[in-house]
Formats: structure tokens, sequence, C-alpha cells
């Protein structure tokens, strides 16, 4: 299967006396930021094997993104927090649509992102993984299901150069049970123990992290009550999940309005 000049695939029929045009393949062009990373040489990886997606842009932390973001749709970021907001504002100047997967945002950050989605279709989950994003909606219809009567807990497990903890996944599930719950999360979170704490309470939700080896990433919700417990457990065994995800997220984000979206989203989970 060629390419022609005219950007058509062509094919051989199989008695070798004709040949079958196809139409032109509708490729959605890319940019990566954080592309010498675990997960940008993933992504990379990923869409080399996809003739409906184009990389055009590689970036890392030496690159300019300003040099290449004219040839792009959509901008997929794993790079580090601090650089996001200014990937957002290019995004925003050049009407790119953006995916962000990086972690870790100070407040100040997250204010700066979100100030560009009245202007392009943004793409912000913690998780990009269609089987984490099935563990969220678990995870609410749980808490709604089981009620306040069962204690909450989040445990999450990566290896040991991951810099932030706890995990940006950890926390949105901490937030789901939450919001679930009526509570404000900063005012009920407690992470880890030590020492003499006294009896825990009803209301607050634990979140513990773990670190070591090469984990890819695993995350345990507990409701626990006298006499039973549920556990919802996901674990990822490749970054390939998280890159196809964020892949899927990118063709969908140049397709809608400007806007803050998540993967749910994306799955039509909402």
């Amino acid at each position: 299967m060629l390419l022609d000049d005219d950007d058509r695939r062509t094919r051989t029929c199989p008695d070798r006396n004709c040949t079958i045009t196809l139409q032109p393949l509708n490729t959605t062009k890319i940019i990566i930021t954080g592309a010498k990373g675990r997960m940008g040489q993933m992504l990379l990886a990923c869409a080399s094997h996809r003739p409906d997606l184009q990389v055009v842009g590689q970036i890392d932390l030496e690159d300019d993104l300003r040099s290449v973001i004219a040839g792009g749709e959509v901008v997929i970021d794993f790079s580090f927090h601090e650089a996001t907001p200014g990937i957002a504002a290019l995004c925003a100047e050049h009407g790119e649509a953006l995916i962000i997967g990086t972690t870790g945002h100070s407040e100040a950050e997250k204010s700066q992102i979100t100030d560009c989605q009245a202007q392009i279709p943004i793409v912000w989950s913690a998780n990009y993984s269609t089987g984490v994003n099935t563990l969220f909606w678990l995870t609410r219809k749980a808490a709604e299901i089981l009620g306040p009567g069962f204690d909450l807990e989040v445990v999450e497990m990566h290896h040991r150069m991951k810099k932030d903890a706890p995990s940006g996944t950890a926390a949105t599930l901490a937030e789901i049970l939450a919001q679930a719950r009526g509570q404000q999360l900063r005012e009920v979170v407690r992470h880890g123990r030590q020492g003499i704490v006294g009896e825990r309470t009803a209301t607050e939700i634990g979140l513990h992290s773990l670190r070591g080896g090469d984990v890819v990433g695993d995350h345990t919700v507990i409701f626990a009550a006298n006499g039973e417990r549920v556990e919802l457990t996901h674990k990822a065994a490749s970054r390939e999940t998280f890159a196809q995800g964020a892949l899927r997220a990118a063709q969908w984000a140049v397709r809608q309005k400007p806007g803050l979206y998540t993967m749910q989203d994306v799955l039509g989970l909402k």
C-alpha cells in the first residue's frame, strides 16, 4: 500500500490488472511535548502504527514549541507541570486543541490553564486509560450506593522515579469520593497515619502513596464497613494503555468546541 502525490492510498487488485484508488486519509496532526520522556516515547511508538495520525512535532525541554505549532492541530502535553500554562497559552494563541497528561499542577498553574478554555478545547485528565476512567465511574456509583456507613481509603503505588505524590489519578479518586458525599476534599483528606492519631473519623478520606520498583500504576479504592469491605482496583502493566487513550482524546478534541473536558467526556461516560 503506497501513498501517491495526491496523498491517496492505492491498492493493486488480486489479478494485477487494475488499481483501486481509495479516498485520502483523514489524518490528525499532533505535536507531543515531553517527547523524550517515558510517556512521550510511548506516544511516538503508538502513533507510528496509526495511519490516521501524523506526528508533526516532537518537543522536549530544550526545544521551542513555537517553531512547530503552526503545523499541528492538537498538542499532547506529557512534559512537566510548570511548562503546561505556557503550552496552553500558545495553543490558545494558535487555536489548537490541547491534551494535558501532566500532573502536580499548583493552584496558580491550574488557573492559568483553565483561562484558555474559552478559546480552545482542552482535555485534562489525571489518567487516559479506558480502564481507569471506568474505575472513576464505578467509584462514584459505589460511593452513592454504599452511602455514609463505609470508611473510604485510596491507595496508589508507582515506580520509584515518580516525582509527585499522591498520583493525579489517586487525587481524582479521592475528589470523586468527596463530591459523592458533598464534602470538600481539602477538609477531610488524611495523607497517611503515624503515631497516636486517635480513632478514625467517619468523614475522613485516607489517601496513601507507595513507591518502588518499576510499577506502572496501581490504584485501589476501599469501602470498609463493619462486617464487609468492597475494593475496586485497577493495575496498569504497560504505559501503552495511557498513550492510546491520549491519542484517542486528541482525535476527539479537534472536533469539539472550546471548553474544558475530561476523558469521561471522550468515552461518553458523563
